[in-house]
């Protein structure tokens, strides 16, 4: 069983200060489907260090710690699904100043650098980590094309 430490690139068309909301837990409602953050003590914010979440699937449910946020710039999450795996996943943004507009601004949008750090816990979730290590560039694109499917290109 291996360590993963897995780290991924996209464009976000907003500044960091926009775009961080949508790597926070309810901010990822906006545009993951099915992803229902259940907060067991309600925060009325969601990147506070220390702040905790649950996420489930007929499979699993996974326990979210903040651990650090330096907004807009930084957000890291330990992830604890028992028996299965363990980690962390850190969000970095910085402005790229690239944007995507067409007319007269030049936009801004953020690249956003998604790391996640994890650990198996069983063989079997070596081998199910290695399939997701596998496929994790196109895991990111994916992310990249529904929060354009949602907030859509800006200028």
């Amino acid at each position: 069983m291996n360590r993963r430490v897995l780290s991924a690139a996209l464009h976000v068309p907003l500044p960091p200060e926009e775009a961080f909301r949508l790597f926070t837990a309810r901010g990822e409602r906006d545009w993951v489907p099915g992803w229902e953050p259940v907060f067991p003590v309600e925060t009325p914010d969601d990147t506070a260090p220390g702040t905790v979440w649950l996420t489930a699937s007929p499979e699993e449910e996974t326990t979210w710690l903040v651990v650090s946020r330096d907004f807009p710039r930084s957000v890291s999450y330990a992830r604890i699904t028992p028996g299965v795996r363990a980690g962390t996943v850190t969000v970095a943004l910085t402005a790229n100043g690239a944007g995507t507009g067409t007319g007269t601004g030049t936009g801004t949008g953020s690249e956003v650098t998604v790391t996640y750090d994890m650990t198996p816990l069983t063989p079997a979730a070596a081998e199910a980590l290695d399939e997701f290590a596998a496929d994790y560039p196109s895991f990111i694109r994916s992310w990249a094309e529904l929060i354009t499917a949602r907030i859509g290109p800006r200028a």
